[in-house]
C-alpha cells in the first residue's frame, strides 16, 4: 500500500505542482555567510506594488549578508541601468567594493552591465537558484519585512509608499535583527 501511495504521488500533477522539492539539475553550492560587514549583499526586487503617486512600482532592495543592514530605493521600471547604478552609487560608494553579490536570474540582473561592473570593481555575483526564492534568504527576508513596515506607515490610500520607504528603512535599521540579536549598525 505504501508503494501505491508514493507511485500515485510522483503520478499526481497536484502533488509534484505544489511540492516542496523541485527536481532539477543540481547547481554549485555557493555558501552566503559574509566574513565581515559589506562583504556580500543579497539583492533583489518587490514588486509590482500599487503604482505609487509618484508613478512607482518597484523596490530595488539590498541587504547585507553580515550585518543585515539594507538599503532600497524606489523605482518606475526595473531596468539594468538602474539596477546597475544602485549598486555603484548605495553600495560600492558607500559601504565599499563587496566580495560578492547574489540575486536571482531575473534580466535586471543577468546582463552584460551588471558583469562589467562586477569585473570594474573586482566582485562577483552568484545567482540564486531558480524557482527557489530562499537561495536569498537574506533579501527576500528583508523584502516581507519591509513591506510589512510599509504597510504600517503609508497613509490611507497607500499610494505615497515611495515617499515612506526611508522611514521603513530607519525602522528596519534600528531593531534588533534575530540572527545577530544586535542592530544592523553594530
Amino acid at each position: 500500500m505504501v508503494k501505491d501511495c508514493i507511485d500515485y504521488a510522483r503520478r499526481c500533477q497536484t502533488c509534484q505542482f505544489h511540492a516542496n522539492l523541485i527536481h532539477q539539475p543540481p547547481e554549485p553550492l555557493h555558501p552566503t555567510v559574509a566574513s565581515w560587514p559589506f562583504d556580500a549583499w543579497g539583492l533583489d526586487v518587490v514588486g509590482p506594488l500599487m503604482k505609487s503617486f509618484g508613478g512607482h512600482l518597484y523596490i530595488l532592495a539590498a541587504t547585507d549578508c553580515f550585518s543585515k543592514w539594507a538599503e532600497a530605493v524606489p523605482l518606475k521600471e526595473v531596468r539594468k541601468e538602474n539596477v546597475v547604478d544602485f549598486i555603484r552609487t548605495h553600495i560600492i560608494y558607500h559601504y565599499g567594493v563587496p566580495r560578492h553579490i547574489i540575486t536571482d536570474n531575473g534580466k535586471p540582473f543577468c546582463n552584460s552591465l551588471i558583469d562589467n561592473l562586477c569585473q570594474k570593481f573586482g566582485f562577483k555575483k552568484r545567482n540564486s537558484s531558480m524557482y527557489y526564492a530562499a537561495a536569498n534568504s537574506f533579501a527576500e527576508a528583508f523584502n516581507k519585512t519591509l513591506c510589512n513596515l510599509l504597510k504600517k506607515v503609508v497613509a490611507k490610500s497607500k499610494r505615497d509608499w515611495h515617499e515612506r520607504i526611508g522611514e521603513a528603512l530607519w525602522a528596519f535599521r534600528t531593531t534588533v535583527r534575530t540572527p545577530t540579536q544586535q542592530l544592523p549598525t553594530h
